[in-house]
């Protein structure tokens, strides 16, 4: 469906947004005051143009808008948009906890009946030795094993 591609792109331009402590310092700033690109790049170790290229990413997923007002940009940010960034992580805690709400059912029943849990599997015992799917041995597996010894 075209409308849930769109909105999947627009979160994933949020949360790389937000993935930066450059960036999310910038939306902290624009959220309490008005501020051009020159005052931004003043208060970064860092250059015009780096402040530039950050202030875009925020621009393009939403999170600023930037006005010109005679020769300056101002940067102005979006609690609309930071609000949706908390809808989107919200959604996830509750497909989360749907998940361990499950498990813990699942973990209750010591003995689940096949034909009335049809997705049940069994619960691994804690001595056993898991092998990958791919059937091959891997370094890390091996480290622990020897360590065990």
């Amino acid at each position: 469906m075209v409308v849930r591609q769109e909105s999947a792109e627009r979160a994933d331009r949020i949360f790389h947004a937000l993935a930066d402590a450059t960036r999310r310092e910038i939306v902290a700033l624009t959220l309490a005051g008005e501020y051009s690109v020159s005052d931004l790049a003043r208060r970064f170790p860092m250059s015009f143009a780096a402040v530039q290229k950050h202030v875009a990413v925020l621009e393009r997923a939403g999170l600023v808008t930037k006005e010109r007002q005679g020769r300056e940009q101002r940067v102005h940010g979006s609690a609309d948009s930071l609000r949706e960034a908390h809808r989107l992580l919200d959604q996830l805690v509750d497909v989360w906890r749907g998940r361990v709400d499950r498990i813990g059912a699942i973990l209750a029943d010591p003995d689940p009946d096949p034909d009335t849990h049809p997705h049940s599997h069994p619960v691994v015992d804690a001595g056993a030795q898991l092998v990958p799917r791919d059937g091959k041995e891997h370094c890390h597996d091996r480290d622990r094993r020897s360590e065990e010894s």
